[in-house]
């Protein structure tokens, strides 16, 4: 007896749709933004001394979830919608929330209200400037130099974090905690003017 066709109702109904959304790298990045409240409690309300400690190895897990739920959703080919919404969002959710709740721990954390506008405006403008040319039909999606930024904001904010801890407030750490926040300042700013230059390039095609 032949098979009967599989219906397309059947393939693209919404429960279907949304059984495909459940996945380990969805599952992963959802966790990251759990991980990333627990973090911003325990920078505001934790005033112990191993507080930057326990913090820097939180923003580190946090952080490394991010690489596994892409190498997972790359390669078994578990990419969907969601997830191109959430991961993104998690990031910037964990940096920027960091960025901001390290303000309440300033100056011991290095972190000061110029960076804070920097990082903040930057991800705005850049956020804005793909959401138009996306809806326009034209990609935008992260290259080299926004992967390159987040890494570097990400080992200067485990600095602060750290610098938080009196056993890590050594004139030493602190130069290379404050040379590393500025660090990432910069190539902030500089990834923010290099897409401004590609959305122009896209703009004129």
């Amino acid at each position: 007896m032949s098979q009967q066709p599989v219906s397309t109702t059947t393939l693209t109904s919404p429960t279907a749709t949304r059984e495909n959304w459940v996945n380990a790298p969805n599952i992963i990045t959802i966790s990251r933004l759990v991980l990333s409240v627990v973090l911003f409690a325990l920078i505001s309300l934790w005033k112990g001394e191993s507080c930057g400690i326990a913090a820097a190895i939180l923003f580190a897990i946090a952080v490394f979830t991010d690489a596994v739920d892409g190498y997972l959703a790359r390669k078994y080919n578990l990419i969907t919608q969601l997830g191109r919404i959430l991961d993104p969002f998690a990031d910037k959710v964990i940096v920027l929330g960091t960025f901001i709740m390290l303000l309440e721990r300033a100056p011991a954390s290095g972190v000061n209200g110029a960076m804070v506008v920097i990082v903040l405006g930057r991800e705005l403008l850049v956020t804005g400037i793909r959401s138009f040319l996306e809806q326009h039909g034209k990609d935008f999606s992260a290259n080299w130099i926004g992967k390159l930024k987040m890494i570097l904001q990400s080992v200067a904010l485990i600095a602060s974090l750290l610098s938080i801890s009196a056993v890590f407030q050594t004139p030493g750490f602190l130069l290379t905690r404050d040379i590393l926040l500025w660090s990432a300042v910069v190539i902030t700013v500089y990834s923010g003017w290099l897409y401004i230059q590609r959305a122009i390039q896209l703009l004129r095609e």
